[in-house]
């Protein structure tokens, strides 16, 4: 085992990132990749135990983590984005977790043998998902908006109600079973989680004020939010366990809903930061397992309550509570299904399981074990099946991947016709309303008309069927700024924009020495180049490669004024020729180019 603790950080932010890298790669589910990864790193091979290396830092490092991750995942929910879909949201985090916390208890007692107070206990607890293993998930399935944003909304806000809950029945336990604790703890409980929200609400509304009034500086923005965040974690959850989750959510929510300019600049930083902790405290949870706690997991009355779980208690408290809603049948089927228990559950259980033991409740020692068995159970159920299951419902966006034009013009209407004729999605998005009609006036329907760069835009547009975009405008400083803007959500390498006018005099020649996007085509082939080339009759022609007629022949035939503009793969993935790059085409593969009419 090892006994640096400067190596054991170093390995477990290895161990943790290179399971991210790897799942990207093979297209598996992280959470899954990193689970196995810890175990085989911690109880399996004995390389590491992080509870015991870290010893009485271990406890603090996974919850100040668990409450970033909470509130970075709760700044995601702007009421806007359930207009129209509040009831089954309301109904779903309420009614829909009582009934877990519920059925999840009787499941317990009845089937997993446990008292019927440590059954209450981890009922509550089970209910919740959390945007630790809810979000990776969401990002791989492509899900529409509807579905995903429920999803969204109940892991992020049933994972501080789930722990209270936990906290509410031992407070209760405590009340009826032992002597000496009165009323007057269970009124503490109802006031601190009373001062949790506030607190929350009144830190949030306050750094909205101080951002909008410009007192904070662009640069301690984040520092700021990062220690205030902390701050409202502790505080309560000083007075009472697990309340300064409640409290980082409120002030999350808030912030999110008081239109903050700045706050998408730093959604960004921190969905970064979210992805660093949760790689690593996977690893940690997963690596301080002991092997007895993998063996217990395999009892019959704990595989038992895993598959009750699984196929009854979720799906029968999804379906109910979403009776009379705004939800179709295929939704609710699709929702019941979903639900990935992760780093709450694993952390609050350890901690109820001590305790618990402590008042006399010898059964609470099964907690953990249960508890991992049915997180490591739903992370690889849901987390492989949650792709296929979408697509079976219709509820994920189309398989092949598309692209977003930003800009309506002469060039991009053609091309995004050719587009369409290649069976490739595609969306142009333009906020003159004149070059919309442009648009439709060439027999292309597909356009929206708003600005990209506005936030409400984010509620209205569905960017979800579109993994590239296409900055197409005539101004190199706006092509420059969507490209930045999204280099986060499409990836780097994904964002293209039109050749840079180089030769022009002026400020656009400092552009060629900030962000943009990867630049298209050739060099020198600008929006005015195109535009021309257009004008003069040229016009987008698809040959396909053979065995007897390979990409170098294709070139030696193209006229010399001809633009080479992109290779459609046989298994349909779009590569563009960039200034940069020199693609490869086998036999099946279609070339498309600008070329002059004969």
């Amino acid at each position: 085992m090892l006994d640096s603790t400067l190596f054991l950080f170093m390995m477990i932010g290895l161990l943790g990132i290179g399971s991210q890298w790897v799942a990207w790669r093979f297209q598996w589910p992280s959470i899954v990749v990193m689970s196995v990864v810890g175990l085989l790193a911690g109880p399996i091979f004995g390389f590491m135990n992080p509870e015991e290396n870290f010893a009485g830092l271990y406890e603090p490092i996974i919850s100040v983590a668990v409450a970033i991750i909470l509130f970075e995942g709760s700044l995601k929910l702007s009421f806007r984005e359930i207009k129209g879909m509040e009831r089954s949201v309301l109904r779903i985090v309420t009614l829909g977790a009582f009934l877990g916390w519920i059925l999840g208890s009787f499941a317990a007692h009845y089937v997993a043998g446990l008292s019927w107070a440590v059954s209450f206990v981890i009922g509550g607890l089970l209910i919740v998902t959390g945007p630790t293993v809810v979000l990776p998930m969401l990002r791989q399935a492509k899900l529409k908006p509807r579905p995903a944003s429920i999803l969204k909304w109940e892991g992020i806000i049933v994972d501080p109600l789930g722990a209270l809950l936990a906290v509410f029945s031992y407070e209760i336990i405590r009340f009826l079973v032992l002597e000496e604790v009165g009323m007057s703890e269970l009124l503490l409980f109802i006031l601190v989680s009373g001062f949790a929200i506030l607190l929350g609400w009144l830190l949030g509304w306050c750094i909205a004020w101080m951002f909008k009034h410009g007192h904070i500086p662009e640069f301690l923005k984040s520092p700021i939010v990062f220690v205030v965040v902390i701050f409202c974690f502790t505080i309560p959850n000083e007075i009472m366990h697990e309340t300064g989750l409640l409290s980082v959510t409120a002030m999350g929510i808030t912030m999110a809903n008081l239109q903050i300019s700045s706050i998408n600049d730093m959604r960004h930083f921190k969905e970064n930061i979210s992805v660093l902790l949760i790689s690593t405290i996977f690893i940690m949870l997963t690596a301080s397992l002991s092997l007895d706690t993998l063996i217990s997991m395999l009892e019959i009355n704990i595989l038992f309550y895993v598959v009750l779980m699984l196929f009854i208690v979720r799906p029968l408290s999804i379906w109910i509570s979403t009776i009379q809603t705004e939800l179709s049948v295929r939704e609710r089927i699709l929702v019941g299904w979903i639900a990935p228990r992760g780093i709450v559950a694993l952390t609050v259980s350890g901690y109820f399981a001590s305790v618990l033991v402590d008042e006399g409740f010898t059964d609470a020692s099964i907690l953990v074990p249960l508890t991992f068995g049915l997180v490591f159970a739903t992370v690889v159920a849901h987390g492989f099946s949650i792709t296929w299951l979408a697509q079976k419902l219709g509820m994920a966006a189309k398989e092949k991947p598309g692209i977003l034009i930003v800009g309506s013009n002469h060039f991009t209407v053609k091309f995004a016709s050719t587009l369409r004729d290649l069976d490739i999605p595609v969306l142009i998005t333009e906020s003159s309303w004149n070059r919309v009609q442009l648009a439709k006036q060439n027999d292309f329907k597909k356009v929206y008309y708003g600005e990209i760069l506005a936030e409400k835009t984010e509620y209205r547009l569905d960017m979800t069927p579109y993994d590239k975009l296409l900055a197409g405008t005539e101004l190199d400083s706006y092509n420059a700024l969507v490209c930045t803007n999204f280099m986060a959500e499409f990836g780097r390498s994904n964002v293209y924009q039109l050749s840079l006018k180089s030769n022009e005099e002026g400020h656009l020649n400092d552009i060629a020495h900030t962000n943009h996007g990867t630049i298209l085509f050739e060099e020198g082939m600008s929006w005015d180049a195109l535009i021309k080339r257009m004008e003069d009759g040229f016009y987008f022609k698809t040959e396909e490669l053979s065995e007897s007629y390979s990409l170098e022949d294709y070139k030696a035939m193209l006229p010399e004024e001809a633009v080479m503009i992109l290779i459609q793969k046989k298994e349909g993935e779009v590569q563009f020729f960039t200034i940069e790059n020199s693609l490869e085409g086998h036999p099946g593969d279609r070339v498309l180019s600008l070329v002059p009419r004969s």
